[in-house]
């Protein structure tokens, strides 16, 4: 896929579709990237730059719309294909590093060459010369847990290097990171450009990154608003059409402005968007910037990288030193209801049966339940648990069945009741995923 071009054409990803929890991550995405471009998509949280991103690296399926690499749509391609785009064509990299804590660095490195066919020894070297290059070299025999933040990330950029991909797509790479070694990453990566000619798309929130990008797209409530350009790396003939086309593009956005990997690599990927949807699930009042610092810090504690002591001590540190900078009282109460959540969704995930599952669901929520347990209404429940568990029902069909009355067969809760039950439902079987 030598000298590609990546094309998004009226890109939309809508969650849950139709359904009452619908969300639109992103909508209606159009743009072209050029090779050699360092391309860089900014907003708020929330705003659709991980979805694109993903759609990008096929890992995520668009609703509508299309994305083109080269000539080929990643539609059309066979899962052969895509196997193959994501191990050659793009490096990823990510705010949280996902390094193997049971591998060593240079292990770590060399994991996406072990299914080339290739002698180990020069795959190894492969990855001996990346980490000469980013200067951790002397870290090779290390586990990722003896290394810094900066070090561990560029690790994994390492790792994203090793198959030589064209495209490097990097997801809030430096969000984990003090400013030292945010800068030492941003570097890295503007040198990938400029030196080694790779295309790369960073997504992240900060202003302050925005001079390292040729191009920035700015995006809010899953759409692009605005294209930036700084330095125009375009081709000559690309650069005429956008200009023949300004008018009516300009009127475009103001218009509307108004599955080939592992089962672990698929929870590692999910892990972002649990994240969110459990702080959003369980927070209410905080600030932008603490409610950034606690998402960066759950999905460390998800993928096991801390425990929940760890979790409180660094919710309740200072920003400045490297913490969510929360009150140790919100700090507590916070990790107390997330250990909650995990902890019951671990438990479902383990269960037997539906019914089983559904009995752990409902002993999660009972006691907020205004209905007695041995009632109709409480053995209604249950058995509305169980339809959805066993994938009987879907979100929707669980909302009636909690919401009619018992007359007609629902658990006749009243309806502010059984929405919030669907919500916290919902909530713990995206967590035992």
């Amino acid at each position: 896929m030598s000298d590609s071009t990546i094309r998004v054409k009226n890109l939309s990803v809508v969650y849950n579709q139709g359904k009452q929890n619908e969300v639109r991550s992103l909508q209606e995405a159009d743009f072209t990237i050029y090779p050699g471009e360092y391309v860089i998509f900014f907003g708020p949280s929330g705003c659709g730059k991980s979805t694109l991103l993903y759609s990008v690296a096929s890992l995520q399926s668009p609703t509508s719309g299309d994305v083109s690499i080269g000539e080929k749509s990643i539609s059309t391609m066979t899962k052969k294909e895509k196997y193959a785009y994501r191990r050659m064509g793009v490096g990823m990299v990510f705010q949280a590093f996902y390094l193997i804590s049971s591998m060593n660095v240079l292990d770590n490195v060399c994991l996406p060459r072990v299914f080339l066919n290739e002698d180990k020894r020069v795959r190894r070297e492969a990855g001996r010369q990346l980490l000469r290059r980013f200067g951790i070299e002397g870290q090779a025999d290390k586990y990722p847990g003896q290394l810094s933040g900066g070090q561990k990330q560029r690790v994994a950029i390492a790792r994203a290097l090793v198959n030589n991909p064209e495209f490097i797509l990097a997801d809030e790479p430096v969000g984990n990171l003090d400013s030292e070694s945010a800068q030492t990453v941003l570097g890295i990566l503007k040198e990938l450009n400029e030196r080694d000619k790779k295309t790369i798309i960073l997504v992240t929130h900060d202003p302050n990154h925005l001079a390292y990008g040729d191009r920035i797209f700015h995006m809010k409530d899953g759409r692009v608003i605005r294209e930036e350009i700084r330095k125009d790396k375009r081709p000559p003939e690309a650069v005429l059409a956008n200009e023949e086309s300004e008018e009516s593009r300009e009127l475009r956005l103001l218009m509307r402005s108004f599955r080939g990997l592992s089962d672990e690599y698929t929870r590692t990927l999910l892990t972002p968007f649990k994240t969110k949807q459990l702080l959003s699930h369980i927070l209410s009042s905080v600030t932008e910037d603490q409610l950034r610092g606690a998402e960066s810090l759950l999905q460390e504690r998800m993928i096991g990288a801390i425990d929940a002591g760890r979790l409180v001590a660094l919710l309740d540190l200072p920003a400045e030193s490297g913490g969510a900078g929360w009150n140790r009282v919100r700090a507590v109460s916070l990790s107390g209801r997330i250990e909650s959540y995990l902890d019951t969704a671990t438990k479902i995930k383990a269960a037997g049966s539906a019914q089983e599952g559904a009995r752990l669901v409902y002993a999660f929520f009972a006691d907020r339940l205004p209905i007695p347990a041995d009632s109709v209404q409480a053995d209604r429940v249950r058995e509305a648990l169980t339809d959805r568990l066993a994938l009987k029902i879907d979100l929707s069909g669980l909302q009636r069945k909690l919401d009619d009355p018992i007359a007609d067969g629902g658990a006749g809760l009243r309806r502010d009741t059984a929405e919030h039950l669907v919500s916290e439902t919902e909530t713990l079987l995206l967590l035992k995923y």
